[in-house]
């Protein structure tokens, strides 16, 4: 996020108040959830700037602690993500979320301001109001200030950190840099980042992986040997798509367009929609802090390279093959515990426990146009995304297990304890 000139945020205020003007003089339209239609833009925005896994989840984080603190703010009914409740009386809720989701975003992607621009246009013609409507105005400059307050919060939290150069350890076992480009270990800042809601990065850091000769590591180096092969004769054509799949997307983008689609499917309220989106992408994030910690403190090496360098680890049921290569790219990091399935288990346990676990649901990946994946639970999704690690030849299924608990347990966490109720009131 790059900070902005007086100059810069003058302009930026100008237009907004123009913008405003203009959109509020418009005839009034159907009423919108703009809860749901600023995270759909949210999701726009990560594809187009193609943003990274790590990064997005974040990003997705500010939005929607935004949306949600400023909506809070009005309705004082929960406990804030970070700001307090302190909307000037009579502020329209609707112009609080417009008001938090544009500003959020412009900060974060300065460079799709016209973009939000325009989607700011339709929002406030939605609300409708008039000119002169002093609710929508102190909706949208109580708005703006959450979001200001998030992105000055966020700004802190070590996402610009520059550590120490990498070096990598020299046992078998430990992790070693990943061809295409072997470079060092990308977004080690997240295993040290302020988190959303934990205590710390390492609050649920999970048990050592199994040893190099134990039967587990045996069990699991043979499947992913045999399954993740780039030339695999074991793996389905199913499988290989599912792969693809879960690898061609960020999960915020995922799980994001998961949320909406249910959202607009169970038909609940403006509250409901933006504490839900707050908690799952708080989950999101807080889950990337939690597995770079673990990844970076472990420091364990992939596939490729144990089983490349299998006649090193003292296992003499594992053998080595110099030319074996997965079928998708290594992610440039460490391998234990796995990435995607414990995000993923954060995103799906979070709406787990606000539908049940027995809901069913379609999702889709960018990676993959017109491509959809159907599931009648949120657990059987992330045990697909587990698979897909395997069957991608990127990680062991045990670091899979320990992900899939960490995400679990870190939705629980926040669960209880982000966005609470306060004087009785419920979500």
């Amino acid at each position: 996020m790059k900070s902005e000139s007086r100059g810069g945020n003058m302009k930026r205020k100008v237009a907004f108040a123009l913008i405003a003007l203009t959109a509020l003089a418009a005839p009034g339209v159907a009423t919108a959830d703009v809860v749901t239609d600023w995270n759909r833009t949210m999701i726009d925005a990560l594809e187009t700037a193609h943003t990274p896994p790590p990064p997005a989840m974040r990003a997705a984080a500010i939005v929607q602690s935004s949306v949600f603190d400023a909506l809070n703010g009005v309705e004082k009914r929960h406990t804030p993500v970070h700001v307090q409740p302190a909307a000037p009386p009579g502020a329209s809720r609707r112009a609080a979320v417009v008001g938090a989701a544009y500003e959020a975003l412009v900060g974060l992607f300065p460079s799709q301001q016209a973009t939000f621009d325009a989607e700011l246009q339709v929002s406030l013609a939605e609300i409708g109001g008039g000119p002169n409507d002093q609710s929508v105005a102190r909706g949208l400059a109580w708005g703006k200030r959450v979001a200001d307050e998030i992105l000055a919060w966020r700004a802190g939290d070590g996402f610009t950190a520059v550590l120490p150069p990498y070096v990598p350890g020299g046992a078998p076992g430990d992790w070693q840099p990943t061809p295409p480009l072997f470079g060092p270990p990308l977004f080690r800042q997240f295993a040290i980042m302020t988190p959303f809601a934990l205590t710390s990065p390492a609050q649920f850091l999970p048990p050592a992986p199994p040893a190099l000769t134990s039967a587990r590591y045996t069990r699991d180096f043979n499947e992913v040997k045999a399954l993740g092969s780039t030339t695999s004769v074991l793996r389905t054509p199913f499988q290989t798509e599912t792969a693809k799949f879960w690898a061609g997307d960020t999960p915020a983008a995922i799980w994001n367009r998961v949320a909406d689609d249910l959202v607009d499917a169970h038909h609940t309220t403006l509250t409901q929609n933006a504490r839900l989106l707050a908690r799952m992408n708080v989950a999101l994030a807080d889950a990337v802090t939690a597995i770079w910690n673990a990844k970076n403190y472990f420091d364990t090496w992939r596939p490729i390279t144990a089983i490349q360098q299998a006649s090193s680890d003292g296992n003499p049921d594992t053998t080595s093959d110099p030319s074996w290569a997965p079928q998708l790219t290594t992610p440039q990091f460490q391998e234990y515990p796995a990435g995607h399935p414990g995000v993923s288990s954060a995103g799906a346990s979070t709406l787990a426990l606000f539908y049940g676990d027995a809901t069913a649901f379609t999702a889709s990946s960018f990676g993959l146009p017109g491509v959809e994946h159907h599931f009648t639970s949120f657990s059987a999704a992330v045990a697909q995304v587990e698979d897909a690690r395997v069957f991608g030849g990127m990680h062991f299924r045990f670091a899979g297990d320990a992900a899939v608990l960490m995400g679990s347990e870190i939705a629980n966490y926040i669960d209880n304890t982000v966005a609470l109720p306060i004087h009785g009131l419920d979500h």
